[in-house]
């Protein structure tokens, strides 16, 4: 599948910018090829700098915040040249993607709403032309793909996707997010859990897991949370017995957060968590929408960037 992003044509610079992936479907730690065309109308155009940038939509800490367009990466592709008059200048690429890429496909679909671009950024001395947005897709590594069936075989369901602003304390994460997956407790864990928020941070080595599991009587008006941290490597991930590896985690993190939970305090305020705060996801109609930057319509909850440049 080849993906091409065209910029509006320009009266202020006079150039038009396309940025082209002949295949937007990738995993973090992969290099991401492609190339942007420049094309000049009636005079010379002299590019100060091209830059790529990935770009998504980040639930900021507030919970009562909308969602905002985040660029959490950046390269530099070409410094100063000059685009003729009535000609075209092409730029290849070839761009690694950072080991913490946000993974945004799953079993061939999208990831309910999650959507990542890569945002072409043409500056032309006084202006600056962002193009449009190229959707990437962002399949999982093979342990995390690993750990997402054995999640589904084991009876999870997901309800929420999503990327919160922040960083987690004593995890060495470099993104200014991180990736929260929301899911209904299994039938088998459903007694000391209701909900498990499973996050992942990935490097080249291997993968920390945490698991954050909820424990919400309604009725009683009280809760519970803890986190459990897990740590996995890339190599042989294939020969593991991932049921059995996530039962393991499932069960060391239960019996944390029932001796945790003996000693909560069961009269405290609950603390909402960031996704049991609002309703399920609900997959986007098909398009590829980045808040109307990437070819499709919005993903509720943002208003930055819309027009598409």
């Amino acid at each position: 599948m080849r993906l091409t992003g065209v910029s509006r044509g320009s009266a202020w610079t006079g150039l038009s910018v396309s940025t082209t992936l002949p295949n937007p479907s990738t995993r973090p730690g992969l290099r991401l090829p492609g190339r942007v065309t420049l094309r000049a109308d009636a005079e010379d155009v002299l590019v100060r700098h091209i830059r790529l940038g990935l770009v998504t939509q980040v639930e900021p800490e507030d919970p009562a915040s909308p969602r905002r367009l985040v660029q959490y990466h950046q390269w530099p592709i070409a410094g100063r040249f000059v685009v003729p008059a009535g000609r075209r200048r092409a730029v290849d690429f070839a761009v690694p993607l950072p080991w913490e890429t946000p993974v945004t496909m799953f079993g061939g679909v999208p990831l309910l709403s999650l959507r990542t671009g890569l945002r072409t950024e043409v500056s032309v001395d006084p202006d600056l032309d962002q193009g449009a947005m190229v959707p990437v897709l962002i399949h999982p590594l093979p342990t995390q793909q690993h750990l997402l069936a054995a999640l589904d075989t084991l009876g999870f369901v997901m309800r929420q996707a999503g990327f919160q602003q922040g960083r987690l304390p004593g995890v060495a994460q470099t993104l200014p997010f991180q990736q929260r997956l929301g899911f209904w407790a299994a039938p088998l864990y459903a007694g000391p859990m209701t909900e498990l928020e499973v996050i992942m941070v990935t490097d080249s080595a291997g993968m920390e897991v945490l698991f954050w599991l909820d424990r919400r009587l309604s009725l009683a008006g009280i809760t519970h949370q803890s986190i459990s941290r897990f740590r996995v490597w890339h190599a042989g991930a294939d020969q593991r017995d991932w049921v059995a590896t996530v039962d393991g985690w499932l069960r060391q993190a239960i019996d944390r957060h029932a001796a945790a939970a003996a000693h909560a305090d069961w009269s405290a305020t609950i603390r909402e968590s960031a996704h049991v705060s609002r309703h399920p996801d609900q997959p986007v109609a098909p398009g590829y929408g980045l808040g109307g930057t990437a070819g499709g319509a919005g993903v509720g909850g943002g208003g930055s960037g819309g027009d598409g440049t």
